[in-house]
């Protein structure tokens, strides 16, 4: 943090949220009311989205807004589900914690609020799909063909997965966190919950301001809609959106990785596509640094540029530097970095420049505090995951 302590920008944050009175709201207030009303959707006929699918539900936001507040509204947060909604009786919802614990707990989200320390975060979620479009331009690639929208910066209040973990009893032989959502999704004939798993020792990785896991029940102030989870889900710092499941039923300690279709067999970077090679990849969990272009303004002759850049999801890990290029990569010159910045988080940027060639390209790169800088190119992958080479854009589109 620049212009501010860490501790004490987080303290107006959550303030200006309302964090601190969504806390206070009794949960019975929400469960007694009824889903229709309670538990909402949002249209895809009026939402301020972009619908790339809805059934299942999957939308960005509009890239020219997306990099207006680093803290970003609900209504313009992406929405990504692989089946439908599930449907959710507040009264009987409760979520259990099994597997390698002294004490398995079967708790209400009243019961998780009650029992367990308040805490917050705010920390960027990203999907592992964030612009696969650009995969598909170099060979067809399956999947939600996501631009440079699903990606947002918000706050999250809730609980700390670790304090519940405590509270059970971890066995010593415990490795791994398993997390099943409420949800149903069908694939090849089969039903089965979307689920994620993380290692125990993310978990535990807590410090003063940034939980290692949070159980959310809370976005930016409100009660979690039902498209980002209502009435509970786990946030992960620094890990792809996959990893952060919503409508959380179950938690498993375990030593073992979870065998979820999403954790086992999706979510995985592979180059060919063999069953050897799936079987062998590794799971993906943080998400690398990158960085887009959302806006562009013509202003007294010049172009003024804005944008976001997310540094990868390694601990003390922020963006120190967003260079821009307007011949194709051959001479940067740094775009002004915003002052909010954070742990987990994205930052925002903007950059005056004059373009002299209609013909070139735009190009976009971010460097994190760790040396990670985004490359000149990616190798192609068949499921489109972690696109971050230069977002480029066609000069001739900034000009128009």
């Amino acid at each position: 943090m620049h212009s501010v302590g860490r501790r004490q920008f987080m303290r107006h944050a959550v303030s200006s949220l309302g964090v601190a009175s969504a806390f206070a709201m009794p949960w019975t207030i929400a469960a007694g009311t009824a889903v229709g009303s309670w538990d909402e959707t949002v249209d895809p006929e009026t939402a301020d989205l972009i619908f790339r699918s809805k059934a299942p539900r999957n939308a960005e936001p509009k890239l020219g807004k997306l990099a207006e507040s680093w803290v970003t509204p609900t209504t313009q947060f992406y929405i990504r589900s692989h089946g439908a909604n599930p449907q959710i009786i507040p009264d009987q919802f409760r979520v259990s914690v099994a597997g390698l614990v002294e004490k398995p707990l079967e708790l209400s989200v009243q019961q998780l609020i009650e029992r367990f320390p308040a805490a917050a975060c705010t920390c960027t979620v990203s999907c592992a799909g964030l612009r696969r479009y650009e995969f598909s331009k170099v060979k067809p690639v399956g999947g939600v063909q996501w631009e440079e929208g699903p990606i947002g910066n918000a706050v999250w209040s809730g609980v700390r997965l670790s304090d519940v973990l405590k509270s059970a009893g971890v066995k010593a032989s415990a490795r791994h966190v398993w997390f099943d959502g409420a949800d149903e999704v069908r694939d090849g004939g089969h039903s089965f919950p979307f689920g994620g798993s993380v290692p125990l020792s993310k978990v535990m990785e807590d410090n003063a301001d940034m939980p290692g896991v949070l159980l959310a029940t809370h976005m930016n102030g409100q009660p979690l809609k039902a498209d980002h989870g209502f009435p509970l889900r786990a946030i992960v710092p620094g890990y792809i959106g996959a990893r952060s499941v919503k409508w959380l039923r179950r938690i498993v300690v375990s030593e073992a990785q979870s065998p979820n279709h999403f954790v086992a067999d999706a979510y995985k970077i592979v180059r060919t596509g063999t069953p050897q090679e799936w079987d062998e990849a590794a799971p993906i969990y943080r998400y690398p640094v990158n960085a887009a272009l959302c806006s562009s303004v013509t202003q007294e002759g010049r172009i003024l540029l804005k944008g976001y850049a997310l540094p990868s999801g390694d601990k003390n890990c922020s963006i120190n530097r967003v260079e821009i290029s307007t011949d194709s990569g051959n001479f940067w010159v740094e775009a002004a970095l915003g002052d909010e910045t954070g742990d987990y988080c994205w930052r925002l940027w903007s950059a005056a420049v004059t373009i002299a060639d209609a013909a070139a390209d735009v190009c976009i790169r971010a460097t994190d505090s760790l040396g990670n800088t985004m490359p000149e190119t990616v190798t192609w992958n068949p499921k489109g995951y972690l696109y971050n080479a230069w977002h480029r854009v066609p000069a001739k589109k900034l000009l128009n």
